[in-house]
């Protein structure tokens, strides 16, 4: 980089640095202060920060977004202030809930703040087992399109479509990859960032813990253990948790145990917390968001706009269909089911007030809920692969257990194909079938003859059970206001309507 060049860049990077603080209030410039010097004495002196490695998650969502800018005004004032700074390693974890909105909401952050060109900034997105440069149209790898798939479709099918389960829990085990390889990758990191509420971050190490333990490791209080070994904890869960829903002979061949320490590094990267320096009321810092950062709520994301596993138009669709198909009620009276639950999530999750209700206005005529219902199977077919049709049938479950609900589901949804009772039968236990059975079992179900099998084999997931460990993974649920109890009917947990209301 020439002189002029260098001091020309200088001059835009102060310009950004500026037009953040013009921002921030008070509290938020004493703040920024704070955490300048919590990122000096964590380097060994300003001495050292030109070498200083800090890693942030960012899953695009507001409060990720925030806490970006927080870092990268951090980084510019010390810049301004002495001949180096610390290097800014920002990763994404793609997974199928991370929709274009998202990938757009990352891309107008990321220039606000001109980070694509600095060469003290590492944007980058963690897919699967592939880690590559961020580009806002980055398409989503085949591979981890279907790994998300077939999540998805196993715990489904193993559990009647428990939201949970089927949504949520993959992805928050799937964790302690994405970060082992994002802190790993190139000269590795120094230090992690979570821009996570305190609240989060111990309702999230309570839930490991605990599953831990139960699980028959001696694990010490979360605050105690280190980066690698906190990671090689969750790593050892998901693990006996993979082992489980896919069994042993079908676990996925990419699931390697591998050391999250970076080889060049003499110790593994400290967690530097600064959940405690950051506001997560979005309307505190509201304009800094929507003006300057460009941040835009996500219509698919049900105005949550965290780039969550578990896609809230998409469970509120599956909530839909299960009351109309398995439970004999209407469409519109699952969706006020969730609505209800979702209402409560949003004030947990602090959003306005006036965003709350637009979010919940576009269910307020039927007309919006059909055209909502309509979004949703776009999305559901766009992440999953998934039609309306197989969603359905997932929700009945009719596989598993021998195929216990094969006839009730197929009364209920299909009952042209009763007459062909037997030999479906006969097709999900391995015997010869016509081909015309076999076809419709796989376009019904969007799994293959094998998977089918698999699940006819197999019993359905029972919530009580202390051997299984996704039983225990859901009863652990770190928000305990939101499972406690189970549908009977369905095997589906409902506390979050019941203390929403």
């Amino acid at each position: 980089m020439s002189s002029m060049h260098e001091q020309a860049m200088n001059y835009v990077y102060q310009q950004v640095l500026q037009r953040l603080l013009s921002y921030f209030n008070r509290a938020e410039r004493t703040a920024l202060q704070l955490l300048i010097q919590r990122l000096i004495v964590a380097a060994g002196g300003i001495e050292r920060i030109g070498n200083y490695r800090v890693l942030v998650a960012f899953s695009g969502g507001k409060d990720s977004v925030y806490t970006v800018a927080l870092l990268r005004a951090a980084q510019l004032s010390i810049a301004g202030r002495s001949p180096a700074t610390f290097n800014l390693r920002v990763a994404n974890m793609r997974h199928a809930g991370m929709t274009s909105a998202v990938m757009d909401n990352i891309h107008r952050c990321y220039s606000a703040l001109f980070l694509h060109d600095d060469p003290r900034v590492q944007l980058l997105v963690v897919d699967h087992q592939y880690i590559q440069n961020f580009e806002p149209d980055l398409p989503f790898s085949s591979t981890g399109r279907e790994q998300n798939r077939s999540d998805m479709l196993l715990s489904g099918h193993l559990t009647a479509g428990d939201a949970r389960t089927t949504f949520c829990n993959a992805c928050y085990l799937s964790r302690a990859e994405f970060l082992g390889r994002a802190a790993n990758w190139g000269e590795g990191v120094d230090a992690v960032v979570s821009g996570d509420s305190l609240k989060e971050q111990k309702q999230y190490a309570a839930w490991i813990t605990r599953l831990a333990r139960r699980n028959g490791q001696n694990v010490s209080k979360w605050h105690k253990l280190g980066f690698s070994h906190a990671l090689t904890t969750i790593d050892s869960i998901g693990r006996v948790y993979y082992r489980e829903l896919y069994g042993e002979e079908s676990m996925p061949s990419d699931f390697i145990l591998r050391p999250f320490t970076h080889p060049e590094k003499s110790m593994a990267p400290a967690f530097l917390p600064v959940a405690d320096l950051i506001g997560f009321r979005a309307e505190e810092h509201w304009a800094l968001l929507t003006e300057f950062l460009g941040f835009r709520f996500d219509d698919l994301a049900f105005s949550f706009s965290e780039s969550d596993c578990a896609n809230p138009l998409l469970m509120a669709h599956m909530r839909g269909l299960r009351a109309q198909f398995v439970q004999g009620r209407d469409y519109a009276d699952g969706i006020a089911e969730y609505l209800g639950l979702a209402a409560v999530m949003m004030r947990r999750k602090r959003m306005p007030e006036r965003l709350i209700q637009q979010a919940l206005a576009a269910y307020d005529t039927p007309e919006k809920v059909e055209q909502r219902r309509g979004l949703a199977a776009g999305y559901a077919q766009e992440a999953f692969g998934l039609n309306e049709t197989q969603l359905i049938c997932l929700l009945f479950a009719p596989f598993v257990d021998a195929g216990a609900q094969l006839e009730a589901f197929l009364r209920g949804c299909h009952p042209g194909m009763l007459v062909a009772l037997a030999d479906l039968h006969r097709a999900l236990s391995g015997q010869s079938a016509p081909d015309q059975v076999v076809q419709w079992l796989v376009d019904v179900s969007g799994l293959s003859l094998k998977g089918l099998q698999g699940f006819y084999a197999r019993r359905r997931v029972d919530f009580s059970d202390e051997s299984s460990i996704i039983a225990r993974v859901r009863a652990s649920d770190p928000d305990k206001g939101r499972v406690t109890t189970v549908d009977q009917r369905t095997g589906e947990a409902v506390a979050e309507l019941i203390s929403g209301r």
